[in-house]
């Protein structure tokens, strides 16, 4: 019996010893065998082994250097997680709180919500030119839109007796005929506009030639001055600069070309973490 019991005891002590049998170590932290066996249990191969450890690896880094930038998950964070948790799965929240693996349930939501913050964080400041989103996302031109650049000039408001909206109409008329004689519009838009496009001679970004005013303004010719229109801002005069043809799925082409150039970034910016980390790898614990 005290043989069996011993044999038992001895049995215990290796699985155990197997189980927490460290395979990595990054910086101050440990990876142990029985961290990833649940991963690990179905690679196929040495190298599918180390892919996992690698993003063990991966993983820890960016939880450590999450905590280092104030970014991990709040307790309001993972409450709210695990609220939608049991409303995706048509549970109340109570039931989600019985779940046996309740502790490593919030765990793997708090770790996913921190390296979420830190993504969000280090890729901030990507962005993608206009010119680079339109010649990208405007190769195929069979589903297109038009759009069109304009400069105008904005009066709200001018020093007059009688009815406002006619004396404004007034001005406009008078800035016309001087513009059609040769005036340069763009010197009257600095000169008198009152929009803050002034600035920069009263040119617009790209308008989608989606409405009567601007199937208006993109009728027009060469250096022509449009008939007075009303907008959000004052009555107004506009001349036609440019004109182009895009991707009907600008908008959606130019969040997925930010999406793609942050993973991109991210990606190199783990890179450079993981070379610039301790890491040590026990192949022979494998």
């Amino acid at each position: 019996m005290n043989r069996v019991f011993i044999l038992s005891i001895l049995l215990w002590s290796t699985l155990s010893f197997a189980e927490n049998t460290i395979i990595a170590i990054v910086n101050n932290d440990i990876i142990s065998l029985k961290s990833i066996e649940n991963k690990i249990i179905n690679a196929t191969s040495k190298e599918k082994e180390i892919e996992i450890i690698y993003k063990q690896i991966d993983k820890i880094l960016q939880l450590e250097k999450a905590a280092e930038l104030n970014l991990m998950a709040s307790l309001e964070d993972v409450s709210y997680a695990m609220l939608e948790i049991a409303s995706t799965n048509n549970i109340s929240i109570e039931q989600l709180s019985s779940y046996p693996e309740l502790l490593s349930l919030e765990i793997e939501i708090t770790e996913k919500i921190s390296i979420l913050n830190l993504q969000r964080y280090i890729t901030k400041d990507i962005a993608i030119t206009e010119n680079e989103v339109v010649n990208i996302c405007s190769k195929d031109l069979s589903k297109s839109i038009k759009q069109i650049k304009i400069a105008q000039i904005i009066i709200s408001q001018v020093e007059a007796q009688n009815n406002q909206d006619i004396a404004i109409k007034a001005f406009l008329k008078k800035l016309s005929n001087h513009i059609s004689k040769g005036a340069s519009f763009k010197g009257f838009a600095k000169l008198h506009s009152q929009h803050s496009s002034y600035l920069n001679g009263g040119i617009t970004d790209w308008i989608e030639v989606d409405n009567p005013t601007v199937k208006m303004l993109d009728s027009l010719k060469d250096n022509e001055v449009s008939k007075i229109y009303l907008t959000d801002f004052g009555f107004a005069i506009g001349i036609k600069l440019e004109e182009r043809f895009v991707s009907a799925n600008l908008k959606q082409c130019k969040e997925k070309l930010i999406y793609l150039n942050s993973e991109k970034f991210y990606s190199s910016w783990v890179k450079e973490l993981r070379e610039q980390a301790y890491i040590k790898i026990y192949h022979d614990a494998l």
